[in-house]
Order: structure tokens, then C-alpha cells, then sequence
């Protein structure tokens, strides 16, 4: 009895002890692993920036995780055209980790997705020896999707895309994992992103027996049908199974309110058209994040397209702009009688597959998303041709027609025998007569350029004849008008 109460002094002193360690250990583990446990965007003050490496929804269903996304050049550089993601046409500015176009949000781990600016930012050069400039909202005229997609499908199904080869990799670029994110890594993160890769190849497989994007365009709704609506795409319509189209700019968007947008005109409703491209984006209609996509709209409602930077000859524009009035306003002047609606295809006479590739089907279950919030589409509906568009910076936006066809404004005043039959897509130096970008180059620096030929199906240059009876000086006298759009 007399040793009974250091007995228990020295107990209870234990007993404090261990509590102590278990707090620290519990401590250490919430430090560890409460990351995981976030949602959170990387967020950016300076809009541009936002435009360009900002979050709009897609990394929660659609993203991959940031780490095995940048090694994956490293681990797999004999999938790629050249070295690393540069090679599919991303355009990476200094001190940034990952291209224009890729967001990134922490959602257990650290995930990258797609944003606008994947289809919504270009390069343009004056010469081949000049460095690039970078121009948010013209078309992306460098970037390939298709391969960007085909990529992630071939490292998936690679033997190569393992644990030990992939946290290798992210270790020796600098990971610096603790050892619960190996092991989350190891057991969770990297094999479940395989299979993530090899579903999505599964779904987007069809993109392999259609004919090459190349750089600057895109399948709008194919990969829709199949990614958002399980299509079974092997039962498609054969004339609905080809809908490439050329990216457009993105600017000066109030005064296209109301007008029929999308190459077919098939919406009216400028943010319905957003969250749709969002969707196209990687975006969900649960994931969507409404925010940060109204703030790129806002900022785009009455952005100005960009001035043309070369020189201007103002006397023989001055020529030109009655031209313009005379034969193109009605159409693609803002106040034209025939801005924003729909010319029939049998009229237009421009390649089909684009306008036959939106189906009465796809309509349908579009009018379903967003259902029971206001966001719910109602505005999407059928036509019969494509749209007439305004003009504004149209030097900026080569090659011309919805499919990207025709390499320069002066080759769009020809008749379709007498454009371009194959040409270069891909190259970003400025073609200042003839407006648009140089196509006659097939590489450069051992970089190859995309053969575009314009006999491939859904690549036809034909239609769209208006003003090829102008006389030549008339056409010269257009071109330099337009440059002032």
C-alpha cells in the first residue's frame, strides 16, 4: 500500500506519454494525407492567365493525375511525333510546368485537365526566324487533339505503363513523394488511371478509322456522343461519322448573341454554347464549374478581336471595302440581313460531313443536360446548312471554311478546282499577301507539318463560291479590306 501511489503516478505519467505520441503520430498522418482530402483549382488573379491555365470543371471526372501526366513523354517518347507534349503542336510559355490549355485542381491528389484555351489559343510568327507570340482566343492552329488523345490510349495499353517504371520516372523529375503517396500511388493512383486510359481508349476508338484531324481542328460531337451518351459507335450512320471542323476564334461574343452559332448554326444561346464546348472540354454537368467559366465569359463578351499587325495598304483597302459591301456584308457584316443564319447546304454547297455528323439523335439527349438546374440546354436544335459568320479578325483565323479547307483569304476567291488541292496545316508563320498562314512548307527544323488533302472525306474545299468573277485587282482590293475586319 505505501508504494501504491508512485505506482500510479508513474502509470498516469505513462499514460500522458502516450497520449502525447499517439497525438503526434495522428498529427503527422492528418498532415500527410489531409491534401488529399481537398478540391481546390489552382487559381489565377490576371485573367489571361485564368484563360490559359485556369480550371473550368474538368479534372474531378476527366483529368488525369498531374504526375503521371508529366512523365509520360519520358516514359513513353516513342508514342510521340518529337520530344515531349511540344511535339503534338502545345505551346508551353516560360516558367509555366504544363502547356496552355491544362488546368490544374487538387481533388484527393493533384489532377490536370483541359480548359478553353486547348482550342482557343495560337502562334503566330512574321518569319520562320522569329519567335513566336502566343494570342488567346484566335483558333489553336498548332494544336493536335487527335494525337494528344491516341497518346494517352497507346501508353495505357503499353507494357511499360507500370508502378515501378512510372514512380521511377515521377521521382527522378523531382516527385518527391512521402511514403504514403507511394503507396496511394503505387496500389491506387497509377493503376486505376490505366484503366481510366484504357476505357477512354476503348470509347474513342472509332477516332482511329476516321481520317487525321491534323493540327487546329476537331470532331465536335463524335466523341460527345460516344464520351457523354454511350453511343454504340460501330452503329452509327455512315455519313454521321465524320465531323471534323476547323477550331474558331473566341472573341467579341455580345454582339453573336442571338445569331445561330457552331458551323451549323445548331444553338443561339452564347452560354449554352460555352458549357457545351466545356463538356467537349472534359467537363460534367455535376463537375462543371460555373464560376470560372462566367468569368472567361464575361471577359470575352466584348474583347476585341486583334489588330492586324503588318503593315496595311489603306488606299487599295479603300478599294475594297464597296467590294466587300457589295458582295459579302449581307452575310457577314454585323447588321447583314443574313448574319447568323443558316444557308442551306444545297446553296453553300461546302463539305457535308460536319452538318450531317449533328443528328436528330444527339439533339435529344443534349436537350437532357443540366436537367432540373437553370443550365439545362433547350436552345440546341437541326439544320439544314451553315451559318454565316461575322468577319471580325478574320485575318487571324486561316485556313477558311468550317473544316479548314482553304489555306488563305486570296485562295478562298478561287474557284474550288483552282485552291489549293494539298497543302501544309500546322505552320505558324504569317502568310501576309495572300492572308493566313504559310502552307506550302512540309517541315521545318525537322519538325513535319500536317499534309492536308483536301480529296480525304470531310476535307472538301468545294462551295462557298462567292466573288471568285471578280476581276484580280478587285480581289486584291478585298483581301486588303479584310485585313481591316
Amino acid at each position: 500500500m505505501e508504494n501504491s501511489t508512485p505506482l500510479k503516478s508513474t502509470g498516469k505519467a505513462f499514460k500522458k506519454l502516450w497520449i502525447v505520441i499517439a497525438g503526434v503520430i495522428i498529427a503527422a498522418i492528418i498532415a500527410l494525407i489531409s491534401p488529399l482530402f481537398l478540391n481546390n483549382p489552382v487559381d489565377y488573379t490576371n485573367i489571361n492567365d485564368h484563360f490559359k491555365y485556369g480550371s473550368i470543371g474538368s479534372e474531378p471526372e476527366n483529368g488525369m493525375p498531374y504526375w503521371i501526366w508529366k512523365v509520360l513523354p519520358a516514359v513513353f517518347p516513342d508514342k510521340l511525333p518529337g520530344e515531349g507534349y511540344q511535339s503534338l503542336g502545345f505551346l508551353y510559355e516560360p516558367g509555366k510546368d504544363r502547356p496552355i490549355g491544362f488546368s490544374q485542381r487538387r481533388v484527393l491528389i493533384d489532377r490536370v485537365g483541359l480548359n478553353c484555351a486547348i482550342c482557343h489559343v495560337g502562334s503566330l510568327r512574321d518569319t520562320p526566324e522569329s519567335e513566336p507570340q502566343i494570342i488567346p482566343t484566335m483558333p489553336s492552329n498548332t494544336v493536335n487533339l487527335q494525337g494528344y488523345i491516341q497518346f494517352l490510349g497507346k501508353t495505357a495499353l503499353d507494357e511499360r505503363f507500370t508502378p515501378n517504371r512510372i514512380l521511377a520516372e515521377i521521382d527522378a523529375q523531382g516527385g518527391n513523394f512521402n511514403p504514403i503517396q507511394m503507396l496511394i500511388y503505387r496500389y491506387l493512383v497509377i493503376p486505376q488511371t490505366r484503366d481510366a486510359l484504357i476505357t477512354q481508349g476503348s470509347q474513342l476508338a472509332f477516332l482511329n478509322e476516321q481520317p487525321d484531324w491534323g493540327p487546329g481542328r476537331v470532331d465536335t460531337f463524335n466523341p460527345y456522343k460516344s464520351i457523354q451518351f454511350h453511343f454504340p459507335m460501330d452503329e452509327l450512320e455512315e455519313d454521321e461519322k465524320i465531323g471534323t471542323a476547323d477550331l474558331p476564334s473566341i472573341w467579341n461574343q455580345k454582339p453573336r448573341e442571338g445569331l445561330q452559332l457552331h458551323w451549323d448554326g445548331d444553338n443561339k444561346s452564347v452560354h449554352e454554347r460555352n458549357l457545351s464546348a466545356a463538356l467537349g472540354a472534359g467537363v460534367t454537368p455535376v463537375t462543371a464549374d460555373l464560376e470560372r467559366i462566367k468569368r472567361i465569359e464575361d471577359w470575352l463578351w466584348e474583347l476585341p478581336p486583334p489588330t492586324y499587325p503588318y503593315p496595311i495598304n489603306r488606299e487599295l483597302a479603300a478599294k475594297g471595302q464597296p467590294i466587300y459591301q457589295n458582295n459579302c456584308a449581307s452575310c457577314h457584316a454585323f447588321g447583314g440581313a443574313k448574319l447568323g443564319k443558316v444557308t442551306p447546304i444545297g446553296e453553300i454547297g461546302t463539305d457535308p460531313h460536319r452538318l450531317d455528323s449533328y443528328t436528330y439523335k444527339l439533339l435529344s439527349n443534349q436537350n437532357t443536360l443540366f436537367v432540373g438546374t437553370p443550365e439545362r440546354f433547350k436552345n440546341f436544335r437541326k439544320t439544314d446548312g451553315y451559318a454565316n459568320m461575322p468577319l471580325d479578325g478574320i485575318w487571324l483565323r486561316a485556313p477558311y471554311l468550317h473544316n479548314g479547307s482553304v489555306p488563305t483569304l486570296r485562295d478562298l476567291l478561287e474557284n474550288s478546282g483552282n485552291r489549293p488541292q494539298v497543302f501544309y496545316r500546322g505552320y505558324d508563320v504569317f502568310d501576309q499577301e495572300n492572308v493566313g498562314f504559310v502552307s506550302t512548307v512540309a517541315q521545318e527544323k525537322g519538325k513535319q507539318y500536317f499534309k492536308f488533302d483536301t480529296t480525304v472525306p470531310g476535307n472538301s474545299n468545294k462551295g462557298h463560291l462567292y466573288g471568285i468573277e471578280l476581276a484580280a485587282e478587285d480581289k486584291a482590293a478585298l483581301v486588303e479590306y479584310l485585313k481591316t475586319l
